[in-house]
């Protein structure tokens, strides 16, 4: 057996542990036992000795597997897994003492299936980078678990953005770019390949045998880059099914240009599919998605993180929006949508062998649905539906694929209602569907009740009242009796002694042996015709796996326009005018996160904002005002605007113009990343100098606080020459806020720049954000009553205001500042009015007060305290 372990270990990438499959328990052994126990928590034990030293071992039960097996990807493990191969009654028959054993899956983060170690709302992607001798540089992807594949040629300076954007489970790269990628995902997700994995010809050939074609015309004109990252993708998927083809969609190419690049800074300031702790939970994502199917939901996502940059594409989803929002028919839609569940999962477990008869079930349901709606989209009376609904009605009218409606009528008579999780089990498909099957459950039954008057029979004969017929894999059927009642049974020439235990003795006749074979026969061929017929129909559904897929998108398309639908009305929320003019005008607009959080808390109404950019009159806006007034609420509200325009959804303003981007930054906070010794300046500095190199006039960009990680004239510097740049050199459209007061005087040498501000009033000495934007840059900062607000000492915050007062009468700041006493050399009583308080305690003399006087007098030093904290 050990033998057999270690050289399944040789055929075992280095970088996996090995399940090895010991009847009802995968065991581990030597270093991955010491690894495994430490991850899972779990007793590492020994057994038996290889080269004289005790062998490491720890287990973990088969039926439970996929818990462990979450809990090893989860921590950054692979894990390859030794099956048996055939049961030991084989084993047994052939001569051999060892089941045969043989890998059959590597299990990685990117090569997942199973609903219990996917989240079934989010994607899970493994991606190959190829970059080539000639510069290329091509970026592959699959989805294991729903059969997409697809790559795009990608420039070097965007590769930050579009693995951003993928956000793959796992990414494959050329040995030497190890470090690199370590840039775009975590160490954990990126899995190392030799170099001669990405060669373009193999690749040609990979896909040519993978796809059964002679030439790869019908599915793009790729490029060697594109070859060589669609063909390592092949290899590495092949090699995690044990050598079995990767069963997915044919390559579909992605054209460069097609989406809104957002670079990972970006993406993580805005937290669009998640917040900055990780979670997706307080994401753009989270607020918004009303999707009703797991598809659906990573539709949503996948546009939401990847916006078009094709107008007609972004339109039709607009149209079919505006359609459910006036159609009486979508809140059927939805119910409907709510039953059809997860077609592209469940028929991809199929194709891969990893599934059960839910899966089957979860078919029939899904494809019926789809029947359902199709006929369901069209019925709308006096409305106009918009072309593209009634192609996804057409695609989801499965009676008009005859294979297709074949094997959806096949499912519905030959499955019961709730089938099973493991076909192994047996008792899924319907009486009625195969007259052999029908037949091997009456003998099987028939027998069992033949069993149960057996007993009866025998412990009448015998006379020992608790005589048992009981069943184990070991002795099979076998009469059992206390030891104390084994006299009258050892006595009788009928029943064979099989086993004596400490209280119990068991004996066989030649009856219930023979009905033993009876029952095991019946059993195993009822079982085998159920297997038989399990596989058929997952072979039909391998040969509808593409149609079947085509079903599951379509359904997620309306799914997600029905979603959409849904938002835009509950949230009043308008649909924007898209073109190609670099125009953004925004009337009343929210940020809808916040506005959705301020809701479900109960509190006050967001307050809407404009905001107006363009070549024909501001396309730079210097946002000022004081600290938490909402400039960096404002401007992430309409960087998230163009985002949902751009994936096709509504927005929530009352009106929207919006010229198509093709690239969003942001530049909203900021901190240190101590891993590449960057300080938290450094890090706004490579931002910045990433928005300015970049942008071109389609952009979109945010920026917030640019230079206060330095001294205020360094700082005041690098702000104006950023604004300076955007204005002159990249003239895209740019909101700008700032504390640096002296940058609005560019909107009065620069032809396109203009200024707002976000006002507050100070009222009973109280300063009360109105959190509205208005023309013209704000009159001051009020930072000192912020700090007041924040729970500054008293004497810190006047002697903040002493600074201020010497600092704005005076026209040079360093001079006025060299003249102001040190705050430990000035007297208190000199920086402040004295303490009423203690002026009224020097005229007390307690001994001469009455009672009454003494609480007068106390209530006399409170009001004066209330007074002196105003």
């Amino acid at each position: 057996m050990m033998a057999q372990f270690l050289a399944l270990r040789e055929d075992t990438p280095k970088d996996a542990l090995l399940f090895y499959r010991m009847g009802d328990f995968y065991e581990l052994f030597f270093d991955d036992a010491r690894r495994a126990s430490e991850a899972l928590d779990i007793a590492l034990t020994q057994r038996g000795q290889h080269q004289g030293e005790p062998i490491p071992m720890c287990g973990v039960p088969a039926a439970t597997a996929e818990a462990y097996l979450a809990r090893l990807i989860k921590a950054g493990f692979k894990v390859a897994v030794g099956e048996q191969l055939e049961d030991p009654a084989a084993a047994k028959a052939r001569g051999s003492k060892t089941v045969e054993r043989g890998l059959t899956r590597i299990v990685t983060p990117g090569t997942l299936t199973e609903d219990s170690l996917l989240d079934a709302r989010s994607s899970n992607r493994i991606a190959a980078l190829s970059e080539t001798a000639g510069g290329g540089t091509a970026l592959a992807w699959a989805e294991v678990s729903t059969g997409e594949f697809a790559v795009s040629e990608i420039d070097s300076g965007q590769l930050a953005a579009e693995i951003s954007a993928l956000n793959p489970a796992e990414l494959l790269v050329r040995e030497e770019s190890y470090t690199a990628a370590r840039d775009w995902v975590p160490a954990g997700r990126i899995t190392p390949q030799a170099r001669a994995k990405f060669d373009a010809k193999s690749g040609e050939r990979r896909l040519k045998e993978r796809f059964s074609v002679q030439s790869l015309e019908a599915f793009g004109s790729f490029s060697a880059a594109e070859l060589a990252a669609l063909g390592a993708l092949l290899d590495y998927l092949e090699l995690a099914q044990a050598g079995a083809p990767a069963k997915l969609s044919p390559p579909r190419q992605v054209q460069p240009g097609h989406t809104l690049l957002i670079d990972p800074a970006t993406r993580a300031s805005l937290e669009i599919d998640r917040t900055l702790t990780g979670d997706r939970k307080g994401s753009l994502l989270d607020c918004i998605d009303e999707t009703v199917t797991a598809p659906g939901a990573r539709l949503l996502a996948a546009r939401l993180t990847r916006p078009s940059t094709d107008l007609a594409a972004i339109r039709n989803r607009h149209d079919l929006l505006a359609h459910f929002i006036d159609s009486p028919v979508t809140e059927r839609v939805r119910e409907r949508l709510k039953a059809a569940g997860d077609l592209e999962r469940a028929a991809t477990r199929l194709v891969l062998s990893r599934s059960g008869p839910r899966d089957l079930a979860a078919l029939r349901r899904g494809l019926a649905e789809a029947q359902t709606l199709s006929a369901l989209l069209l019925e709308t009376p006096g409305i106009d539906a918009p072309g593209h609904l009634g192609s996804l009605a057409e695609m989801l009218n499965v009676s008009a694929r005859a294979e297709l409606a074949a094997l959806q009528h096949d499912l519905e008579a030959a499955l019961v209602d709730e089938p099973g999780l493991a076909a192994r089990d047996g008792g899924f498909i319907a009486a009625g569907w195969i007259a052999a099957l029908d037949e091997a459950r009456a003998l099987r039954d028939d027998s069992r009740k033949l069993i149960a008057g057996l007993q009866q029979t025998y412990g009448e004969a015998s006379g020992v009242s608790n005589l048992k017929i009981k069943h184990n894999n070991v002795l099979g059927y076998f009469v059992e009796v206390t030891a104390k009642n084994a006299d009258p049974l050892m006595a009788d020439e009928a029943f064979i002694h099989r086993q004596t235990m400490a209280n119990a003795v068991r004996f066989t006749t030649t009856e219930l042996g023979a009905l033993e074979s009876k029952i095991a026969g019946a059993a195993d061929r009822a079982l085998a015709l159920e297997l038989e017929a399990f596989s058929g129909f997952r072979d039909r559904v391998e040969a509808q796996a593409e149609t079947i897929r085509s079903i599951a998108r379509a359904l997620a398309e309306i799914d997600v326009a029905c979603a959409n639908a849904q938002l835009a009305q509950d949230r009043n929320w308008a649909r924007p005018d898209l073109g190609e003019t670099p125009v953004f005008t925004i009337v009343s607009g929210r940020h809808p996160v916040v506005e959705a959080s301020l809701k479900a808390q109960g509190e006050a109404g967001f307050t809407p904002n404009d905001c107006r950019l363009s070549d024909d009159a501001e396309r730079l806006l210097l946002v000022t005002g004081p600290n938490m007034a909402g400039k960096s609420t404002y401007l992430r509200q309409n960087a998230l605007m163009l985002i949902l325009a751009q994936a096709g959804l509504y927005v929530p303003a009352s009106e929207a113009r919006i010229g198509i981007a093709d690239r969003l930054f942001s530049r909203v906070g900021a901190a240190d990343d101590l891993a590449r010794g960057r300080s938290t300046f450094m890090n706004e500095m490579v931002e910045t100098s990433a928005i300015l190199n970049q942008a071109t006039a389609r952009s979109f960009v945010i920026l917030d606080e640019v230079g206060r990680g330095t001294s205020t004239f360094d700082g005041l510097s690098i702000a104006w020459a950023a604004a300076e740049h955007l204005h002159e050199v990249n003239r895209c459209r740019a909101l700008f806020a700032t504390h640096y007061h002296e940058l609005t005087r560019l909107a009065e040498d620069l032809d396109h720049a203009g200024n707002v501000s976000l006002k507050a009033r100070e009222w009973k000495g109280e300063l009360v954000f109105l959190h509205q934007i208005a023309e013209g840059p704000a009159d001051k900062s009020y930072g000192i009553e912020v700090a007041r607000r924040a729970g500054l000492p008293k004497a810190a915050i006047a002697r903040a205001k002493t600074i201020l007062e010497r600092l704005e009468s005076e026209d040079a700041p360093s001079a006025a500042l060299a003249e102001l006493p040190l705050f430990s050399a000035t007297p208190m009583a000199q920086e402040s009015k004295p303490s009423l308080v203690s002026e009224r305690l020097k005229r007390v003399v307690p001994d001469e007060l009455s009672p009454r006087d003494a609480l007068e007098c106390l209530y006399e030093l409170k009001r004066l305290a209330d007074e002196e904290s105003e």
